[in-house]
């Protein structure tokens, strides 16, 4: 795997992980296309631009760690691993066939890369919490990542472990927030307003930065000003858009668990140039 910071060069791999989704999805029959989409560039940049990774040596102790708390949006995560080399690309084209290593959620048994199995949602940053708790008392200077969506901070557990995050002084702690505002029941703001969010993560003792989540400069200047925080966890409150890049599922709720039929998946794969 080649890191790189370069903005276009990471356009050109986000734009090969949306094909990877759509294609995935469409061969599975099912899946999570928005936001699996929302957040591919959130999750290109951390992959390909900022974590601390061995493709080669999946279980190197002093890696960088990536918890997806919306484990749905697994297709997302997928990609972005086949991409950066954990295993062959090939194999994205089994995505919820059984037996299958892609599995509908991440699975750390079945799936090489994936650090902790997920599926239920708010449970992310505990999990997250408790691999920075154990890099400290371990003397390691690895770094945490979790990938929450914004329906999920709907939960109460989230909160909670954002205390236990702040309590603990988690600085290696680095929460994303895929903030595209639409959930399966709807708009986020009308199922249960999770705004103003900055305040709420600064009330709970968290640094906080809000980013457009489709600009890679911003995206990785976010990455590099969380690490420079000590004392406290940080959170990136990334403005997305549900379906970006496939003009028919952006902005709509339909496809947060809708697989495109065939005219759709020729749809999507023409925009995706």
């Amino acid at each position: 795997m080649t890191r790189t910071r370069d903005e276009n060069e990471l356009k050109k791999i986000a734009l090969q992980v949306r094909r990877h989704i759509i294609e995935m999805i469409y061969i599975g029959g099912s899946g999570h296309p928005g936001g699996s989409l929302s957040a591919a560039d959130l999750m290109v940049g951390l992959y390909f631009g900022e974590m601390s990774i061995r493709p080669d040596d999946p279980k190197w102790i002093d890696r960088d760690r990536f918890v997806l708390s919306k484990g749905h949006i697994a297709a997302g995560y997928y990609a972005v691993l086949a991409q950066a080399g954990y295993f062959p690309v090939d194999v994205l084209k089994t995505f919820r066939k059984l037996g299958s290593p892609m599995q509908g959620h991440p699975c750390m048994l079945k799936t090489c890369g994936v650090d902790m199995s997920s599926g239920s949602l708010g449970q992310g940053l505990s999990v997250g919490n408790g691999m920075a708790l154990a890099g400290r008392l371990d003397g390691k200077s690895y770094r945490v990542y979790v990938l929450m969506g914004d329906g999920e901070v709907q939960e109460g557990q989230v909160w909670e472990a954002a205390m236990t995050s702040a309590h603990y002084k988690l600085d290696s702690v680095c929460a994303i927030l895929d903030y595209n505002n639409l959930q399966i029941d709807g708009h986020v703001s009308s199922v249960k307003e999770i705004a103003p969010l900055k305040q709420k993560w600064q009330s709970f003792g968290w640094h906080t930065i809000e980013i457009d989540g489709h600009n890679f400069t911003q995206i990785l200047a976010a990455y590099d000003e969380a690490r420079t925080i000590k004392g406290k966890p940080s959170i990136i409150i990334a403005r997305t858009i549900k379906g970006k890049g496939v003009s028919y599922m952006e902005n709509v709720a339909e496809y947060h668990g809708k697989a495109p039929d065939e005219a759709g998946y020729r749809k999507a794969m023409a925009e995706l140039v």
